[in-house]
């Protein structure tokens, strides 16, 4: 109880960009810890009329400690995605690498950064938002608390400070009580907004670590949307460094 007391005075006390940097160090620090993880996962297409395809893939994930998240997608199905892979490598200042394997051309190609507000494949996830959350790729401001959800909330603006980042700032939710982020708002770099990501039926790993079974991203301007479905999630499966390198594209099966 006196801890809670002493972060919230301390919290008070702060300028409106201190307080959002705060918050999102903390929501960071929460999140530390996990090591790796797989998950097999489904994609929805949704059409402006309704209409969906529906993809499936595996998602590997590494933890790198003093460094950004590593991870590895392989689709599935159908059979006109089957054995496409995308690597990615975040970096909290550095430029994240990305990479994509296309099984009909069989060849591995880099994404540019120039590239990284591009569709990730045909979604409405962007490359970008395929990187792990770093803390170093944001400046912050606090803007408010609502609630959303039910949940008691604190709104943050996140502005990128990456010139190539395709936003031009973020609006996100996060909750009081387990620091996950509930909605985030997307401005496209005239300030419009461009797209809002929600998050559902979080589930609870290893006592401490919060992940999102489901996850809609609408397109405000095309009224397309993407569901990411997770059907099943494990941690610590002893996944290395060379479960992520980039001949593990051409091994992704």
């Amino acid at each position: 109880m006196l801890l809670t007391w002493c972060f919230s005075s301390q919290v008070l006390a702060q300028s409106a960009e201190e307080k959002g940097l705060a918050i999102a160090k903390e929501r960071k620090l929460r999140d530390r810890g996990w090591s790796d993880s797989v998950g097999e996962t489904s994609m929805i297409l949704r059409s402006p009329r309704g209409d969906e395809t529906e993809r499936k893939m595996r998602i590997k994930s590494l933890e790198v400690q003093s460094d950004g998240d590593k991870g590895l997608t392989i689709f599935d199905q159908p059979l006109d995605v089957k054995g496409t892979a995308f690597l990615s490598f975040s970096h909290p200042l550095q430029a994240d690498e990305q990479w994509m394997y296309l099984p009909k051309i069989k060849r591995v190609t880099r994404i540019q950064s120039k590239n990284k507000s591009g569709p990730f494949m045909g979604s409405e996830f962007a490359f970008e938002d395929m990187s792990s959350f770093e803390i170093e790729k944001f400046k912050f401001k606090y803007l408010r608390d609502e609630k959303y959800q039910g949940q008691d909330c604190f709104v943050i603006e996140q502005t990128p400070i990456d010139e190539d980042s395709g936003y031009s700032k973020n609006i996100t939710w996060v909750d009081k009580e387990h620091y996950r982020a509930l909605k985030v708002e997307y401005y496209d770099r005239k300030n419009s907004l461009l797209k809002i990501l929600t998050t559902h039926n979080h589930q609870l790993y290893l006592d401490k670590y919060w992940r999102p079974m489901e996850m809609r991203m609408e397109n405000r301007q095309t009224g397309k949307g993407t569901d990411l479905i997770t059907h099943s999630l494990k941690f610590k499966t002893g996944l290395a460094d060379n479960d992520f390198d980039k001949d593990s594209l051409m091994r992704a099966r």
